[in-house]
């Protein structure tokens, strides 16, 4: 196949298969129970054995092409529910942060990384929010940064 849909990466052997897989040109698509792009990195490698780490950050540093990470959140404007997302794709400065273990700096780079379709969960809720989608409580309970919510929701009221 050239496809190999993963229903959950759950346990280290489905791991290792997922990325082998990869690793040998196949397109694997996979989901993972994280909150966000640097924590299923964290989540990957360390289901490993400390010795078996280092090897695991190489190949996927080398491997992963993106990682997608969406939070499902109560419409405010009509019934049932609207997707905030997360997209960190894998470009020469996330690569290094993989290998070096730099997780911390990956936000970061997914800021900065528009210009390679990336962008980070609070822009999805700030986008959400401004357009009336998600309501104020529920963008300040999913964002890392309360004070980037607030700043471009009191800048959107400002405009208007």
């Amino acid at each position: 196949p050239d496809v190999i849909v993963v229903s959950e990466l759950r346990d280290l052997e489905t791991i290792r298969t997922a990325i082998t897989a990869a690793e040998t040109g196949h397109l694997v698509i996979a989901t993972l129970h994280t909150i966000d792009a640097p924590k299923s990195l964290d989540r990957l490698i360390d289901v490993f054995p400390a010795e078996q780490q280092e090897m695991i950050v190489t190949q996927l540093a080398n491997c992963l092409e993106a990682v997608i990470s969406q939070r499902l959140i109560l419409r405010q404007d009509q019934p049932g529910r609207v997707m905030a997302s997360e997209i960190m794709r894998v470009n020469h400065g996330i690569r290094a942060c993989i290998i070096e273990r730099k997780f911390e700096q990956l936000l970061g780079l997914i800021q900065i990384g528009t210009q390679d379709g990336m962008h980070a969960i609070d822009e999805s809720l700030a986008h959400l929010l401004v357009n009336k989608h998600i309501s104020y409580n529920d963008a300040i309970i999913h964002c890392r940064d309360s004070e980037f919510i607030e700043e471009r929701y009191n800048s959107t009221l400002a405009a208007k």
